[in-house]
């Protein structure tokens, strides 16, 4: 099947055609009628599948023309990153359409967004934070929005925006068409399913757990973190064919690490991007890496999800992931566009029962492959590494409170006077041996 075949007007066609996409995916061909139609969907897809495409194409073909500034679809999605992605795929989509797109995220200036809202909008793309203060403030009525897309909406709730969420639905007009795309369809999805949606048409096309049959895997048993970093340096400094290549790192702290040991040996070649780093940092490390500035970059999970980087010839999990579906993400950052990609796992011994569960989820064994005969092998261990000496603690029993003595000396004599009242009476006694009595009153 073409996109000629699809009820596509020119406009788009022409920009598809320019674009270099000729045939559609599986998910996009199989949505595209189901959105025309004005059902609900629920899209059950992974990454690299072409999701964006499936609800923009049908979204932006029914687009008609008017002359409200408030908008008419809403995109949600969960990260900063991918709202640039989706703003950009619209515009790439609308070169001869006189549509307007904004995108809104947190962690910049409110007020410069809600300029860009007053100033009219066809198809705002969000994360779920911004959003809700946005719609709260007034910035824009929500009662012209005509379709809503949630997009990878089992990593938003992952990230906690299950309450914006649910305030955000409840905002909108309850007559609109609702396009949900998940990897995984998990209880809270189907809940948030059952709630607002009216009994969407579901749509499977390579569910999470398939392995791409374009992404060649390979495994290799490390012994420990050091080698690990031998190995990734080995490859990198061999094998040419590495041009575009993504490292995946467990957490913030060691792509840090990670990047400072790299950068010296690879000087302005490399980048690194998570959730600590400024989002300027963040969309400036992409670019870099977009336009092949950067040969490389390390990057926790954040990346996983969403972001469409072409042209990633290589997958480096430095760290095999603990979550199986997080795998599938991370290695869906190549092979994309029906081009083959190659994905490398750095294992060790405590992580293979990690790999034994991702093959479980895939249903495919990883080929694992012999190391280089030239990797130094190191024996240095990282404190989590190092073998624990557990040694049996000798608990002291505390002495009985009736065998300690008091803590304290005794009192002198001149302290040891108890507070007794004394009568006047007896006072002149004592100092004068007699009662002493007032004399008559004159």
């Amino acid at each position: 099947m073409t996109f000629e075949e699809l009820n596509l007007n020119r406009p788009l066609l022409t920009a598809l055609d320019e674009l270099g996409y000729k045939h559609p995916t599986t998910i996009q061909h199989r949505v595209f009628p189901i959105v025309m139609s004005g059902r609900d969907v629920c899209g059950i897809a992974q990454t690299g599948t072409g999701k964006t495409f499936a609800y923009l194409l049908p979204c932006i073909r029914q687009w008609k023309f008017t002359k409200q500034k408030d908008p008419q679809i809403l995109i949600v999605v969960p990260t900063r990153e991918l709202v640039a992605q989706v703003v950009k795929a619209v515009k790439d989509l609308t070169p001869y359409m006189s549509l307007i797109v904004t995108g809104v995220y947190g962690g910049v200036n409110i007020n410069t967004q809600k300029i860009e809202l007053e100033k009219g909008v066809d198809i705002l793309v969000a994360t779920p934070g911004r959003l809700y203060d946005l719609a709260m403030s007034g910035a824009f009525k929500t009662k012209s929005i005509k379709k809503l897309v949630i997009d990878e909406v089992d990593e938003m709730l992952n990230l906690g925006f299950r309450t914006q969420l649910k305030n955000i639905l409840d905002l909108l007009p309850p007559k609109r068409q609702n396009l949900m795309f998940s990897a995984t369809i998990t209880g809270d999805v189907e809940a948030l399913i059952d709630v607002y949606f009216n009994d969407p048409i579901r749509v499977e096309a390579a569910p999470t757990g398939t392995p791409l049959e374009n992404i060649i895997q390979t495994g290799y048993a490390v012994p420990n973190f050091y080698t690990k970093v031998n190995l990734l340096e080995l490859l990198l400094s061999e094998d040419a064919s590495m041009t575009k290549v993504l490292v995946f790192a467990a957490t913030k702290a060691l792509a840090d690490q990670l990047y400072e040991q790299l950068e010296t040996k690879y000087p302005g070649n490399c980048g690194v991007i998570h959730s600590n780093k400024e989002q300027n940092h963040r969309f400036n490390t992409v670019k870099q890496f977009q336009e092949g500035n950067y040969r490389f970059i390390i990057a926790t999970d954040i990346v996983a999800r969403g972001i469409d980087i072409a042209k990633v010839s290589h997958v480096i999990n430095f760290d095999t992931p603990d979550v199986p579906e997080n795998y599938i993400h991370r290695i869906g950052r190549t092979g994309r566009a029906d081009k083959k990609g190659i994905s490398i796992t750095f294992i060790t011994e405590k992580e293979m029962p990690l790999l034994a569960n991702i093959e479980s989820l895939m249903k495919y064994q990883v080929p694992m492959a012999a190391l280089p005969a030239n990797l130094a092998i190191s024996t240095e261990l990282t404190e989590d590494e190092q073998p624990k000496v557990y040694m049996k603690t000798m608990l002291v029993k505390p002495p009985k409170k009736s065998e300690a003595g008091p803590a304290f000396h005794e009192k002198s004599a001149k302290n040891s006077k108890s507070n007794v009242k004394v009568s006047r009476k007896d006072k002149m006694m004592k100092k004068y041996g007699k009662p002493y009595k007032r004399g008559q009153k004159k």
